[in-house]
């Protein structure tokens, strides 16, 4: 195992396209919820113990090496909104091209090539993990980190936030993210029907209203 590689892949700089994409904060913004430090951070822990707790419960179970195929149906099912379920696989798509590129192995090969528009990128970034010989509780941290990261960044470029509160943010919320990690390794443990299903049905509504809007700075 190379802690190496989970750096590597947990790097926002990691060419998989999560950088066109605010994880909501694009619309919550908008709608004046995001507006300073303290509501980022009401914001991002609100996601990362809703949409991001599933994200790292499907991308454990992934790293584990349960069925890709069974993971993408269940991400399928714990995606209500048609808007996001777009978003995930084309974030999914991207990952594989930078995965495949970076690890390649014959199980991301397979996941490619049976589902040619896309898996959900919490899928393929725990298949990455598990390419890139780390654990599902290292691919459970790299995909909560992920759940607030986005829209942390995104809210710098949106609010001309100050980049140290930002970080400021993500480092308080160090400690959640390492028991909601530990929680959702230990769920891909416990099967495909186990893995969590929290859901933020605030976030769904604004994705699919940010869909429709003719201008906006980011692609969800």
């Amino acid at each position: 195992m190379s802690r190496a590689a989970l750096l590597v892949l947990a790097d926002g700089r990691f060419p998989a396209g999560g950088h066109a994409h605010s994880g909501g904060t694009e619309a919550a913004v908008k709608a004046g919820r995001v507006h300073d430090e303290a509501s980022l951070a009401a914001f991002c822990r609100g996601r990362l113990h809703t949409t991001g707790l599933t994200a790292a419960a499907l991308a454990a179970a992934a790293a584990l090496g349960l069925d890709p195929l069974a993971l993408d149906e269940a991400a399928d099912a714990r995606t209500p909104s048609p808007a996001l379920r777009a978003t995930a696989r084309k974030l999914g798509r991207q990952l594989m091209r930078a995965a495949r590129a970076t690890w390649p192995c014959a199980e991301l090969d397979a996941l490619a090539s049976a589902l040619p528009r896309g898996a959900h990128q919490p899928v393929v970034l725990g298949l990455t993990a598990r390419s890139a010989g780390l654990t599902p509780l290292d691919a459970a941290h790299c995909a909560a980190y992920e759940s607030v990261s986005g829209p942390a960044a995104a809210a710098v470029r949106l609010l001309s936030l100050d980049p140290f509160e930002a970080t400021r943010v993500l480092a308080r919320l160090a400690p959640d993210l390492d028991r909601l990690a530990e929680r959702a390794a230990l769920a891909a443990h416990e099967g495909i029907d186990a893995l969590p299903a929290a859901s933020a049905p605030l976030l769904d509504i604004a994705a699919e209203a940010h869909a429709a809007w003719p201008v906006r700075l980011f692609a969800s």
